[in-house]
């Protein structure tokens, strides 16, 4: 029996779909970013010359790609945590729970001003 009070009867299912839906959204998201990091790093040494010899033209291919590559993975894994609360955010608003909307957007609003610090004091 479910003793959540803000479940009904009829939505004792949404609540189960909604957590594996987040679960899945962080698990894939970090095996994507893992991937996107590994290859970035497989590029980078790809671009270091072998011993002795010197950087030919796959080498200049692999370095101009390597460390975009890491960053875009290190990226994704800074960015889950955002789509994570922006998907809280619109499943409290289909439910039109004031209390958490208030909550996961006042999260979101400091995640946001944090980034947009980060980014005006760099």
């Amino acid at each position: 029996m479910n003793n959540d009070p803000r479940i009904g009867p009829g939505d004792a299912g949404e609540l189960p779909r909604f957590e594996s839906l987040l679960a899945g959204l962080l698990h894939y998201g970090t095996l994507l970013a893992s991937a996107v990091i590994g290859l970035g790093l497989i590029l980078q040494l790809l671009a270091a010359p072998p011993f002795g010899g010197h950087a030919g033209v796959p080498h200049l291919a692999a370095r101009q790609w390597g460390l975009p590559v890491i960053q875009a993975g290190i990226a994704l894994f800074i960015l889950l945590p955002i789509v994570r609360v922006t998907v809280m955010l619109i499943v409290f608003v289909r439910e039109r729970d004031g209390r958490y909307i208030a909550i996961t957007a006042s999260v979101l609003l400091i995640i946001l001003l944090g980034f947009a610090l980060g980014v005006y004091l760099k």
